[in-house]
């Protein structure tokens, strides 16, 4: 089974906060602005763009900034070009990091990313460093409240899911990318609500930290998550007990 990383069931808390700043909004613009350039600005023909305005709703991105988003995407208004880079590399106590980039100028972010790397100890690596080190695949993240595990397990396995794991409060449901979309809607049909849904890099082991080690990591995944033209930070790792309660915890 691939393994479970801590920091998506992290992240996602993290999103609303981000949320409530407009950091998120405008992150997700530019998803779904890119999505409709790629895949033209109809959901239904554009699985991009399905998850991308999925990913709007789960942070409660009013229904116009979702339209204004589409219409940039179709070339509805003034737009520079945006480029998608994915950078890789090694963070405190050897984790893996892969950052996944949406810039219009890629000659300012690198070495804002590397910059961010090397001031937590870690360092930027080429491409291909880590990423042979996960496998991208379907997550989708519930909370784990009022739900029976082994009910849930059975149904989001009979729908073409791969593996289930709790992680604090939230279900880490993993799936292939291609059934993706059925195991959302069959989790959808019991009236089960979703936190998140995504195409995500799921690592295929996890390193163990301490909670030293730990606040150093979770200092570096919100670094590179705090930078505009970060969309997104996969990582390895797994914290100890009493340091993802207490961030799962906080507000």
């Amino acid at each position: 089974m691939a393994g479970h990383s801590h920091w998506a069931s992290i992240k996602h808390k993290k999103g609303a906060v981000d949320a409530k700043k407009g950091k998120m909004f405008s992150k997700v613009s530019r998803m779904i602005t890119v999505a409709v350039r790629r895949g033209g600005g109809d959901p239904d023909m554009n699985p991009r763009l399905q998850l991308a305005i999925s990913k709007a709703r789960a942070v409660n991105m009013p229904k116009e900034n979702i339209e204004r988003a589409v219409q940039k995407g179709t070339g509805g208004g003034a737009a520079s070009e945006l480029y998608e880079c994915l950078y890789e590399g090694y963070g405190p106590h050897g984790i893996a990091l892969i950052v996944e980039i949406l810039t219009d100028n890629k000659n300012r972010t690198a070495p804002e990313i590397r910059k961010i790397f090397e001031r937590f100890g870690g360092n930027l690596g080429e491409s291909g460093c880590v990423s042979w080190m996960f496998e991208k695949k379907g997550l989708i993240l519930v909370s784990s409240n009022q739900l029976n595990e082994d009910e849930f397990m059975m149904l989001v396995l009979d729908s073409g899911a791969e593996d289930l794991q709790r992680v604090g409060d939230i279900f880490q449901v993993i799936c292939p990318q291609a059934t993706l979309d059925t195991v959302k809607k069959t989790i959808e049909s019991k009236n089960i609500k979703i936190e998140t849904s995504e195409i995500s890099w799921i690592p295929k082991n996890n390193i163990d930290l301490d909670e030293t080690t730990g606040r150093k990591v979770l200092g570096i995944m919100e670094a590179l998550e705090d930078h505009d033209d970060v969309q997104n930070v996969y990582s390895n790792f797994n914290l100890p007990q009493a340091l993802l309660e207490e961030m799962q915890s906080a507000k």
